[in-house]
């Protein structure tokens, strides 16, 4: 496997591609990088994790106070009926959940904050 991390449109995407899946092409799996660190506007971490893409949050990974890891997913968002896993940007523990499963968000839209 191959990890590469591309840019498009201003969003940046981790994309691993599996070689040797017998189909002729490689497979490829693309998961959108979290916003980077920013200092929170009265929120309850000092790390904003935001939406990167416009859809409808999926599913809450994660829950206030657990420790999470960089690149541990904290929520996941439906795009285009696609699952997109938000990650935690950095290691730490997770302040605030600021959206529920089925809720309307927009790109930059604050998810959960971290400490």
């Amino acid at each position: 496997m191959k990890t590469y991390t591309i840019t498009v449109n201003g969003n940046v995407y981790d994309v691993t591609v599996e070689e040797g899946t017998g189909s002729g092409a490689p497979a490829a799996k693309a998961a959108p990088k979290a916003a980077a660190p920013a200092p929170a506007a009265g929120g309850a971490g000092a790390v904003k994790v935001t939406a990167s893409v416009p859809g409808k949050v999926f599913k809450v990974e994660a829950s206030v106070g657990q420790a999470v890891k960089a690149g541990d997913p904290i929520v996941i968002l439906e795009a285009m009926k696609m699952e997109i896993p938000v990650v935690a940007p950095q290691d730490g523990t997770v302040a605030s959940i600021d959206v529920a499963a089925g809720q309307a968000v927009e790109s930059g839209d604050t998810l959960a904050t971290m400490n």
